[in-house]
């Protein structure tokens, strides 16, 4: 059996027990009926997720999954390539957003290199980043698969194997990336999945615009009737429309799921990973938690074909994992709800009358 194969067979439902526990408890707190609404919705989950009335979650760890993409040679981002490397560099050194939010809700950041055109082979040496590189880009998916089906098997046990080799460490996953021109496989990636036209799933990314953003939709239609990717078959659209960074963090989450841990999924990129994740083992979608709702037009449809709602609407469109620390504020206050707030009867309040 593969790794792939095996961590697919290790996921399972979420734990209703746990889930009716939380429940009952949740219902009989200090308030009005289910008056902290979708927080309690959240404790509920964590405890069927984590198969626990104090559901672990102090150790909090972003992985910031970076790649790059061949199609950014159409013309598809206001960026160049360059800034990929640069940005690993910024995450290492401590001065990106993605470092500053982690700060704020006590994450730890881990970049990992899953294909960056670029050599940060040192930075690897120095253990200030971990490599699982593919390769040095994704080839430009206009012209043919953006990568074997091979590389994506690969792709995706690499995230797979970061979070297993995390599994002792970490209790609450996050999923981040970086990687110039992903929103544009992302919209390729949603588009194949929804069926809806290229046009509803695309946004302007780094700021592109009018003129760049039309060019975007022809080049991501011309990818889609170049490679042909099968909605029926995750890996096939991961191979042909994916990107290296989009692989891992489907892994990540495999990964996660298996370990019966939560993982908050950041933005669109990370969705897109999801989707992917999802498509190989729709079960570990009830392991996802959907940090927030981008302004890419195509992130709020993948989001509904995950059946996911996400926890806050800030404007946000960084990625890194910018969102998902964000998001692990309120997964914080969830869990101290469920564990904290004391229930009528404990209280000694009286209830409301029938």
């Amino acid at each position: 059996m593969s790794p792939l194969e095996d961590t697919v067979h290790r996921i399972v439902p979420q734990d209703k027990s746990f889930r009716a526990q939380a429940h009952r408890r949740l219902e009989a707190l200090t308030m009005p009926y289910w008056a902290l609404g979708r927080l309690l919705d959240l404790a509920e989950d964590l405890a069927g997720i984590t198969r626990s009335m104090h559901p672990p979650i102090a150790r909090k760890a972003i992985f910031t999954m970076a790649g790059d993409h061949g199609v950014v040679a159409e013309g598809v981002s206001k960026f160049p390539q360059e800034v990929t490397p640069q940005m690993v560099y910024n995450f290492v050194a401590g001065g990106a957003g993605i470092n500053a939010l982690a700060r704020q809700v006590g994450a730890s950041v881990t970049v990992v290199d899953m294909g960056v055109a670029g050599d940060l082979s040192s930075l690897a040496a120095a253990g200030k980043i971990l490599s699982r590189r593919i390769g040095p880009g994704t080839k430009n998916m206009a012209e043919g698969p953006a990568m074997s089906r091979d590389e994506a098997v690969r792709a995706v046990e690499a995230g797979i194997d970061v979070a297993l080799k995390a599994a002792e460490t970490v209790d609450l996953f996050g999923t981040g990336d970086m990687g110039i021109g992903n929103t544009t496989p992302s919209s390729a990636i949603v588009a194949v999945f929804s069926g809806h036209p290229v046009a509803e799933v695309t946004g302007h990314g780094t700021g592109i615009d009018d003129e760049q953003f039309a060019l975007k939709v022809r080049v991501i239609e011309k990818c889609l009737r170049v490679n042909r990717p099968d909605p029926k078959d995750g890996m096939d659209v991961l191979a042909k429309v994916g990107g290296f960074e989009i692989g891992g963090i489907a892994g990540l989450i495999l990964g996660a799921a298996a370990l019966k841990k939560p993982v908050v999924i950041d933005g669109f990129i990370s969705t897109a990973g999801a989707l992917i994740a999802h498509a190989l083992c729709p079960t570990a979608a009830e392991y996802m938690i959907a940090a927030h709702r981008s302004v890419e037009q195509g992130h709020r449809i993948a989001l509904t074909l995950l059946g996911k709602q996400p926890l806050i609407d800030l404007d946000l469109r960084l990625g890194e994992g910018t969102g998902a620390a964000l998001a692990m504020n309120f997964i914080e206050a969830a869990v101290r709800v469920l564990t904290e707030v004391a229930t009528f009867d404990e209280a000694m309040v009286s209830k409301a009358s029938s």
